[in-house]
C-alpha cells in the first residue's frame, strides 16, 4: 500500500504539472518563449511604478520573501554533504552570508515589474491599477489565492483518484497477459 500511495503522490504532481504546463505548451506555438530578464527592454519609469504597484497589491513579495536565507540554507546543505568535519564553521558562515546578502531579495521585485513592464503596455498597467482599485479587482485580489488553492487542492483529488483508475487498468491488462501485480 505505501508503494501505492507513492505512485499516487507522484501522478498527483505529475498531473498537477502536466495540466499546469500545458497552456504554457500551447502559447510557445503561438508565441515566442519568455524572454530571459537580460533580454527585457527597459521599461518606462510610469510603467515600472504601476507595475511595482499591482505586485505590491497582489503581495507578489510573500512569494520571495524569504529568497535570500532559503538559498543560503541550501548553499549551506550542499556543502555540507562534501565538508561534514566543517559543519560549524558553515553554521557560522551561513549566518554571515545571509546577513550580508539580506535584502538582495529586492531584486527579485524588481525584475518582476520589469517583466511586467514588458507584457503590458503603460497604459494596461494603468488601468490594471485602476482596476485592482475597483470592488471587482479587490474582490479578486482576495479571492484569487483561495480559488487557486481550492483549484490545486481539487485537482490533486482528481489525480489521485484517477491514478485509481489507471492503476486498476494496469492490473486488468497485465492480468489478460497472466502477470498478477
Amino acid at each position: 500500500m505505501k508503494s501505492l500511495s507513492r505512485i499516487l503522490s507522484a501522478t498527483g504532481l505529475a498531473v498537477g504539472l502536466a495540466l499546469t504546463a500545458v497552456p504554457a505548451g500551447a502559447q510557445q506555438k503561438q508565441a515566442p518563449a519568455a524572454p530571459a530578464t537580460t533580454q527585457l527592454k527597459p521599461g518606462s519609469p510610469a510603467a515600472i511604478a504601476a507595475a511595482k504597484e499591482i505586485l505590491a497589491m497582489k503581495n507578489a513579495s510573500a512569494m520571495y520573501a524569504n529568497a535570500v536565507p532559503n538559498l543560503v540554507q541550501q548553499t549551506k546543505n550542499v556543502l555540507l554533504q562534501s565538508n561534514l568535519n566543517y559543519q560549524k564553521d558553515l553554521n557560522e558562515v551561513a549566518e554571515i552570508v545571509a546577513k550580508n546578502l539580506a535584502g538582495r531579495e529586492k531584486e527579485i521585485g524588481d525584475g518582476m515589474a520589469q517583466v511586467y513592464a514588458n507584457e503590458f503596455t503603460e497604459q494596461e498597467l494603468k488601468d490594471l491599477v485602476t482596476f485592482y482599485k475597483s470592488p471587482l479587482g479587490q474582490k479578486l485580489l482576495t479571492s484569487e489565492p483561495r480559488a487557486i488553492q481550492f483549484s490545486m487542492s481539487y485537482m490533486n483529488q482528481w489525480a489521485q483518484q484517477f491514478a485509481e483508475t489507471i492503476n486498476g487498468q494496469f492490473r486488468a491488462e497485465m492480468k489478460k497477459r497472466g502477470k498478477d501485480i
